[in-house]
């Protein structure tokens, strides 16, 4: 059903049928157009009511007379829009006191120019196709120094979240770490980005920080832990995560009581490095056999089944699933629903996958802050879209609260 007109919407429409008679497409888009115009007067009345505020009198009025400061005449200024240049004209005062809000001294861009351009970059644009864009869409010519000035006003707002304070408790947390290109002495290598996702106390997805680093390893999640230690983080009760060797002793340095669960999914994938590809599929079946069972016991009575059948042939398989067998059996001690999100860190894949679409159109990373200032704008528009990992979170948070009694919140 439509919606019923104002009086306010009346007046409007009236008024535009009156400006826009007789014009054609030309004359209200095009160079010197009608759009351009209003947005000229438009901006520059604004200026005006700005100075009448910041003097406390109006132009030309009386009370204007052998006062301490004045209008002092207007400066020539060429600002962007989203869909054009404009050049102003600017009111001054005698005592250079006046900064206009709209278009403060420095800047040369109308609000909602660098939110677009942000938007633009966090969808994993270039700063040249950001420009050949703008200026394909808008006729704007916009260069690459300017986006890159634009887009770093973002590492201020990186640097308080990557600081903020954070809960107490997490239920479930996830630690797993991407690889990007960055460039480094003239050189193009490897950096990992360390990436922490947690399920707190609400059910909810949060995204506790992003790290870079020059090398995946036990050591520096050491320093990643360690510093949620120090931004409030006292309690994790189950952390998912890769087969990365010294991973859980790191964990437990600083979280000694946390539970750790070994990725399946990395495990089963490590484990088929070991397998002849036309036996992988068979494999494969029989190592399902053993997280998908219903119990403890019997995902051991599977495993010795394995055993029988493969280890002879593929013994490393066998070995590295007896060896980490505490640690890729703890979803054991929950029910299915939790089972999901604990025994895969698929929920920080899903998430790595989408930081991987944004960063791979980047090429190769020049600074750390660029990584971060990618990443960070990636996560804030994909966290829109997050949905809870567990539906009926209200049930599992009782039984956590009974397996870790007395560290749940109350």
């Amino acid at each position: 059903m439509a919606r019923k007109k104002s009086q306010r919407d009346r007046e409007v429409d009236a008024l535009l049928d009156e400006i826009l008679k007789g014009k054609r497409p030309e004359d209200i888009l095009g160079e010197g157009g009608l759009v351009k115009d209003l947005t000229k007067r438009l901006v520059e009345r604004a200026l005006e009511g700005e100075m009448t505020d910041h003097l406390g009198y109006e132009k030309h009025a009386s009370e204007g007379r052998d006062v301490p400061n004045s209008r002092n005449g207007k400066t020539r200024k060429r600002i962007k829009t989203d869909s054009d240049d404009v050049e102003i004209e600017v009111p001054r005062d005698r005592d250079g006191s006046f900064d206009p809000k709209l278009v403060p001294k420095g800047r040369r861009r109308l609000p909602g120019f660098d939110d677009k351009v942000i938007a633009l970059y966090a969808r994993g644009m270039t700063t040249r196709e950001i420009e050949s864009g703008l200026k394909e869409i808008y006729g704007v010519d916009v260069s690459p120094s300017l986006i890159s000035t634009i887009t770093d006003s973002v590492l201020d707002d990186v640097k308080a979240w990557q600081s903020r304070p954070l809960d107490s408790v997490y239920p479930v947390v996830y630690l797993d770490a991407i690889h990007v290109k960055m460039r480094a002495s003239g050189h193009v290598q490897n950096t990992a980005v360390y990436v922490v996702l947690a399920i707190n106390l609400e059910g909810k997805k949060e995204l506790l920080g992003l790290w870079v680093g020059e090398n995946e390893g036990a050591k520096f999640w050491l320093s990643v832990l360690t510093e949620l230690k120090n931004r409030g983080v006292q309690d994790i009760l189950i952390a998912a995560v890769d087969g990365l060797k010294g991973f859980p002793d790191a964990i437990q340095s600083v979280y000694p009581k946390t539970q750790i669960q070994l990725c399946i999914v990395h495990m089963v994938r490590n484990s088929l490095r070991f397998v002849p590809w036309k036996e992988r599929k068979a494999v494969a079946a029989d190592l399902r056999l053993i997280y998908t069972a219903p119990t403890l016991e019997a995902a051991e009575k599977s495993l010795d089944d394995f055993e029988g059948k493969w280890g002879e042939q593929f013994p490393m398989v066998v070995k590295s699933w007896r060896v980490n067998w505490s640690n890729l059996t703890t979803f054991f001690d929950y029910p299915p629903d939790l089972r999901k999100v604990i025994y895969t860190t698929n929920a920080i894949e899903s998430i790595n996958a989408q930081l991987r679409k944004v960063v791979k159109k980047k090429g190769a990373f020049p600074t750390a802050d660029s990584v971060r200032k990618v990443m960070y704008l990636a996560m804030t528009r994909a966290a829109a879209r997050w949905s809870r990992p567990v539906k009926d979170w209200a049930k599992a948070l009782n039984h956590l609260a009974v397996v870790f009694e007395g560290r749940v919140p109350v």
